[in-house]
């Protein structure tokens, strides 16, 4: 049940960390029912915002998400004040500090508005009735017969107004109605929710003011960089740090303590350089001589794992899903086509690499940091200093920006560094990761293999269907028994393919894990989507078909697809499947959409083609194509499009903005995104050898936005997934070489 409350200027003050208004209002914000049915007594499921009006007007809103380049510190306050009926132009925004009153305040999974729409309007639109209501207990009138439009409240009978400013005071005399009750916008009357309107950190990053984890600055401060064990699970058995003290500007050098594998989201230990500035402890870390125990992690060779994976999947597997019989099916060889599609690790590769300053003091703790999980690196941090949980409070995490993140900054290990450090050298401690930290220390995306198998019909569609994969599962960094992913992973883009097919096998194999697997953007939807997207693409070569019209074959009738039919447990992104179906009609509409809008289908000139692909992810379905041309064995990409229909839009610029950085993520990781391991080691160690899209290989895109009202879905991931598959797949057109092992540059120049 949600509670709305007038907040004590003085609470409002502690939690939010900034000058107060004349009228405070706190909301807890409940789960959408899929999370509530899941949460568990170790997760607050409350939320809380917050509206601050002063007595000038400004009004302040509490964004209690982390912001890391998606534009969620505008949306969010913007939803807010379109049932506020606020005037953006006298809204500012501050950033919550990590605080249990919001509960969850984890940024990941694009949930940030797919799960909250209603509940964050809500606290809107109570805070516009009481205004209304104060309004008209002062002109004695009943409170049907006024109005908030624009910053003021309105009598419609004699016109008269109010300003916010003037009915704050009033207002907070006031006990909040039932959030359930309040009327919200209708659609159409929405002023804010599906407008562009200025980014709230605009000014500051255009103007160098926008302060980041690395920008942090304090008095007696040390800079620390570490060199962790090249190996998961390594340690140090020995070094010799007095090179490294003769460098002018290091202070100390420290040995952080060791960690056991599972790893979770603590450091990798290692030995730190402390220093007055950056040049030295980074110097200073080169002199370091180091003796390791590498540990049994060093026999890992991804080269030869990848073709283990790959020898998994063509074997059966332990079933995830069933309908109908597969293996007591004699499969026609002329009409059958199977496949295995391989994908490397990845890295995230954030513009600004992991960055945190801590303050300890005995069991006072203060930290920087740019975290998209502030509750979950809050937990560690009081785990790290032995603090009860009556004594959490004691940490003050404050949440920067983040100059991306795309799931890395999700876990709080070099969070965890700083704290360590800071208690050690009792000052405070920034610690920074160069971009070699970032390559050869992170959480990568796992390498992994997917098979797919399918008969071709005489209906110009396929059946007796098989869906494999293999690949290291993200528990084991819980569990060092962990072997297969959960269902939530085989959740994304496999255990619920949309296709009307009456003969279905979807399997998972058992892998062991050698570095730590991570959450890189799209997640487990970026092997799944290539394989998916690319064996479409292949059946309907084989079917002598368009691409498109094998998509729509295979989406059969209009309907709504329950992958719980077929023995899945299917969590649907935490989102209720009566909200957010897969629905196979707005499936099609996108895919005739995306086809329509960039022709794929027109005659091109030799060595140019289109490829196509779509998945539906985190609640929203999002087409892409792309057109290539190959020439002299390289690849040149000349043109993007996406098509997403993510439901309600509330910033059509951050959707726009979004897709195209899909689009440039999906290129990198289609074309030369590999991390490569031997002997337990990352190989690549910059952008030098471990590419990154460049200005001179984005092409022209273009980003088609479906108009509806449907609940909003997620919009940070889902552009992500059908890019890999529609680059290859025009491949493919371009040249008739079937891209089937990701990165592209093994094949060809890029």
């Amino acid at each position: 049940m949600n509670s709305i409350e007038n907040v004590s200027r003085r609470g409002f003050l502690k939690v939010a960390g900034f000058s107060g208004g004349a009228f405070v209002l706190g909301m807890n914000l409940p789960m959408s029912t899929a999370q509530a049915k899941s949460a568990t007594a170790a997760f607050s499921h409350e939320l809380n915002f917050f509206v601050s009006i002063a007595s000038d007007s400004q009004v302040t809103l509490v964004c209690h998400r982390s912001e890391m380049g998606q534009g969620i510190r505008t949306s969010v306050p913007q939803i807010i004040a379109e049932e506020l009926e606020a005037d953006w132009l006298k809204v500012s925004v501050v950033q919550a500090k990590a605080d249990s009153k919001y509960g969850s305040q984890g940024t990941a999974g694009s949930a940030s508005i797919r799960n909250h729409f209603t509940s964050i309007r809500q606290i809107g639109a109570v805070a516009r009735e009481m205004l209304e209501q104060a309004a008209a207990n002062i002109w004695q009138v009943q409170r049907s017969s006024v109005k908030a439009e624009k910053h003021f409240v309105i009598h419609t009978a004699t016109g008269e107004k109010i300003s916010f400013g003037e009915l704050a005071s009033h207002a907070a005399k006031l006990t909040p109605p039932d959030a359930k009750k309040v009327k919200l916008k209708n659609n159409a009357d929405f002023s804010l929710i599906g407008k562009d309107v200025k980014l709230v950190d605009l000014d500051n990053i255009v103007a160098g003011k926008a302060q980041y984890a690395q920008d942090i600055q304090l008095p007696d401060m040390l800079i620390a960089t570490i060199v962790r064990p090249p190996v998961v699970g390594g340690k140090v058995l020995s070094f010799d740090a007095s090179e490294a003290l003769k460098i002018k500007g290091v202070v100390d050098v420290i040995a952080l303590k060791p960690r056991s594998i599972p790893v979770t989201t603590n450091p990798l230990s290692g030995i730190a350089v402390l220093a007055n500035n950056t040049w030295a402890a980074l110097e200073g870390r080169k002199k370091l001589k180091i003796k390791w125990q590498h540990g049994d992690k060093a026999s890992h060779n991804s080269n030869e794992f990848g073709k283990q994976l790959a020898k998994q999947v063509n074997q059966q597997g332990e079933t995830v899903a069933k309908k109908g019989d597969i293996y007591n099916h004699q499969y026609n060889d002329k009409n059958t086509l199977e496949a295995t599609y391989t994908v490397p690790y990845i890295n995230h590769s954030p513009m600004e690499t992991p960055a945190a300053t801590a303050i300890v003091n005995g069991k006072k703790c203060t930290i920087w940091a740019g975290t998209q999980n502030p509750q979950w690196a809050k937990g560690n941090v009081a785990g790290e200093l032995g603090l009860k949980k009556d004594e959490h409070d004691n940490i003050e995490l404050n949440v920067t920006l983040m100059g991306g993140a795309f799931g890395r900054k999700s876990k709080a290990d070099f969070i965890i560094e700083a704290v360590e450090l800071a208690k050690a050298t009792k000052r405070p401690v920034k610690v920074i990761w160069s971009r070699e930290d970032d390559i050869q220390h992170g959480f990568y995306h796992s390498i992994s293999a997917n098979y797919c198998k399918a008969e071709l019909t005489d209906n110009g569609s396929a059946d007796y269907w098989v869906s494999r994969n293999a690949y290291p599962p993200i528990g084991w960094l819980w569990n060092a028994e962990a072997k297969t992913p959960t269902d939530n992973q085989l959740a994304l883009g496999f255990g619920d393919i949309p296709f009307a097919l009456n003969n279905l096998s979807i399997e998972k194999h058992a892998v062991d894990s050698f570095v730590r697997p991570g959450w890189v953007r799209s997640v487990a939807c970026i092997n799944n989507g290539f394989a998916l997207g690319s064996f479409v693409d292949e059946l309907a070569v084989k079917a002598k078909l368009p691409t498109r019209q094998l998509w729509l074959n295979l989406l059969g009738d209009d309907r709504h697809v329950d992958p719980n039919k077929n023995g899945f447990k299917y969590s649907n992104y935490n989102l209720d499947l009566a909200d957010h179906p897969l629905d196979t009609k707005r499936m099609k509409d996108l895919i005739n959409l995306i086809s329509d809008k960039a022709k794929v289908e027109q005659k091109l000139p030799e060595n140019q083609g289109w490829g196509i692909s779509f998945l539906r992810s985190f609640g929203s379905f999002v087409a892409a194509a792309t057109k290539v041309e190959v020439v002299n064995n390289k690849v040149t990409v000349l043109e993007m499009h996406t098509a997403v229909d993510c439901g309600i839009v509330v910033t059509p610029d951050r959707v726009k903005a979004q897709m195209e950085g899909a689009m440039i993520f999906g290129l990198s990781i289609a074309l030369m995104g590999e991390i490569s391991v031997k002997e337990g080691k990352v190989q690549q160690s910059n952008f030098h050898d471990s590419p990154v899209t460049r200005m001179n290989q984005v092409p022209e895109m273009h980003v088609h936005i479906v108009e509806s009202d449907a609940p909003p879905g997620g919009i940070g991931e889902p552009g992500v997934p059908p890019i890999a598959p529609s680059i290859t797949n025009a491949i493919f057109h371009a040249s008739k070489t079937r891209i089937r092992d990701l990165p592209v540059n093994k094949v060809f120049t890029v």
